[in-house]
């Protein structure tokens, strides 16, 4: 059922129809039926329109001299006085234009070049703007404010400094601006491993990568300056110690937007924690459970992230493991009961893949991710930039944002996890985050009605399909090498541990010593990361040859994958 008519022209002696053509594509994807009148059309053309019409909006455009358009609007408002139908009436043009117009008070909404995509969205959604709405306008959850943004997706990004005051005020900032949806709290090391245990705290460590929080009542006060603004959702990464506990006050504090936990990572293996794997690895998945069962949205849960994949691949394992754990996570997300599933996808890692094959890789690990997905069991793409990716140089580091932002949309992500431009040098400031966030949305706003096809070339498609069949062969010998000793290998905390430790799961920068004797080396070939069997080690030869998981395991087991039993 149609919302009403929408017409939309631009007025006088403006022949710029760009604008109200889109607004009006826009109104039509909303369920409104649209009128197109036009360029140049004259103000009683318009009226009689109107009278015809009866619609519910009129948009004008004008982007012509703002003294010009002024006179028009004069014209407009003496003989709109007289219409016996009176729509809301939406105006659009450069900035110039737009501020004259305002000065005349006749317009209900103006566009003034500033605005973006989810800003003529939440207007014929709702018929206000963001910046004249308070927090009834915006979801309080993640599921809501996703259906509310869509087909945008939400803007996320890190914000913690080693200064709470400047935190504090920080946050503030960025919520006033309007241009992110979700602020990932960055809360230090101190906090994320001694929270519960103050005595134990580092003073020296204190702010050492992120924001040092003392107290319920400081995650509290962080949350409250972020009611402005859009009131952008928060949300904070799981503790490195007592991670249910911290759970339940971020819960409590900062209504957490979403859990995010590594499975195998936070422990022994990177020194983020002196847990050992098994240990943290049944830790991570009572969290996920606990994420799954519990919440504010009732029996759905509080959405969960397992930012596993990307762990692997900053430490240079090959695409194929990156793609077998996206599919492990996502296993063991839907096996202890998450219902609202992200799954993130750290473009860029290494910084020297290709965009193509790391597009393909993407792609690989959607296909497998989401071949989990059901009716209780819905899964949301996130994506961002690696983290070496961005260069030293700000100006560079702008056009790397950019570009990967590009690269990310062929993906559809429903959120974008922005990373800010001064990432190689210095922890983001509310200004960086700010001009990062609108960077980013300058190039959704270009790619969201129509990117390149590149999801479609078909180099891309050979290497997807290449890394679906070696992920599914190293899935499949898992779950037939552990088949006498585990109901479910895949889920089971010991043969993960396990297979870390023989190096079935593997990445150059574990540290091989003690019980992990993983012997995994990798080469970026051809703009992909492969698993490099490197024949003449000994002596000190570049000369070897790619090896796919049926080699790596065999030479590293001596064993090939089973039939499947």
């Amino acid at each position: 059922m149609s919302k009403g008519k929408v017409i939309g022209a631009s007025m006088g002696n403006c022949v710029h129809v760009a604008g109200a053509a889109h607004f009006l594509n826009i109104a039509e994807d909303e369920g409104y039926e649209a009128v197109f009148l036009g360029p140049a059309v004259s103000v009683d053309e318009l009226i009689e329109s109107i009278e015809t019409h009866k619609p519910v909006i009129v948009g004008l455009g004008y982007r012509l001299t703002p003294e010009n358009g002024v006179i028009i609007a004069h014209e407009l408002i003496e003989k709109s006085a007289k219409l016996s139908h009176k729509p809301v009436w939406v105006f659009g043009g450069t900035a110039p234009v737009a501020e004259k117009m305002r000065e005349l008070n006749f317009f209900d909404v103006i566009f003034d070049g500033t605005d973006d995509i989810d800003d003529s969205i939440t207007f014929l959604r709702t018929g206000k703007l963001p910046e004249k709405s308070g927090a009834e306008l915006f979801a309080a959850d993640l599921v809501g404010r996703l259906a509310q943004k869509n087909p945008y997706p939400l803007l996320r990004h890190h914000f913690g400094l080693p200064s709470y005051d400047e935190t504090l005020a920080g946050i503030k900032e960025i919520a006033e601006s309007r241009v992110l949806d979700v602020i990932s709290l960055g809360i230090d090391q101190n906090t994320q491993q001694y929270f519960f245990r103050p005595d134990e705290r580092k003073p020296e460590m204190d702010g050492a990568g992120g924001v040092p929080v003392y107290d319920t009542e400081g995650f509290a006060r962080l949350k409250e300056a972020s009611q402005h603004g859009n009131y952008p959702l928060m949300r904070c990464y799981s503790g490195t110690a007592d991670v249910m506990r911290l759970a339940k006050v971020l819960n409590d504090t900062i209504a957490n937007a979403w859990c995010a936990v590594p499975l195998c990572w936070y422990n022994e293996l990177d020194g983020r924690g002196d847990r050992p794997i098994k240990t943290s690895i049944e830790e991570a998945q009572a969290l996920i459970a606990f994420h799954g069962k519990n919440g504010p949205y009732g029996l759905k849960g509080i959405p969960v992230e397992l930012n596993e994949p990307h762990h692997w691949g900053l430490r240079d394992a090959h695409d194929t493991m990156s793609v077998a754990m996206s599919y492990i996570s996502a296993y063991n997300a839907k096996r202890f009961g998450v219902s609202d599933y992200i799954s993130q996808y750290m473009f860029n890692v290494p910084s020297s893949l290709s965009f193509s094959m790391d597009l393909a890789k993407a792609m690989a690990q959607i296909e497998l991710t989401e071949s989990l997905a059901s009716s209780d069991f819905r899964v949301y793409r996130q994506t961002r930039a690696g983290l070496p990716f961005l260069s030293g140089d700000a100006a560079v580091a702008k056009g790397q944002l950019a570009a990967t932002t590009a690269l990310q949309m062929n993906v559809r992500p429903h959120i974008i996890h922005v990373v800010g431009f001064s990432e190689a040098l210095h922890a983001a400031t509310p200004e960086v985050i700010i001009e990062s966030c609108k960077i980013v949305r300058g190039v959704v706003r270009s790619t969201l009605s129509g990117n390149a096809d590149a999801v479609n070339d078909s180099r891309i498609k050979e290497r997807r399909d290449e890394l679906i069949t070696e992920a599914n062969y190293l899935l499949d010998f898992i779950k037939n090498e552990y088949a006498d000793s585990s109901d479910d290998p895949l889920a089971d905390a010991s043969v993960l541990a396990d297979c870390i430790k023989r190096g079935i799961l593997d990445a150059p920068h574990i540290v091989k010593k003690g019980d992990f004797q993983g012997t995994l080396q990798t080469r970026v070939k051809d703009g992909k990361c492969v698993a490099w069997n490197n024949m003449n080690a000994e002596k000190q030869s570049s000369d070897g040859h790619v090896m796919s998981e049926r080699v790596r395991l065999e030479k590293l087991t001596g064993k090939v994958k089973k039939e499947a039993v």
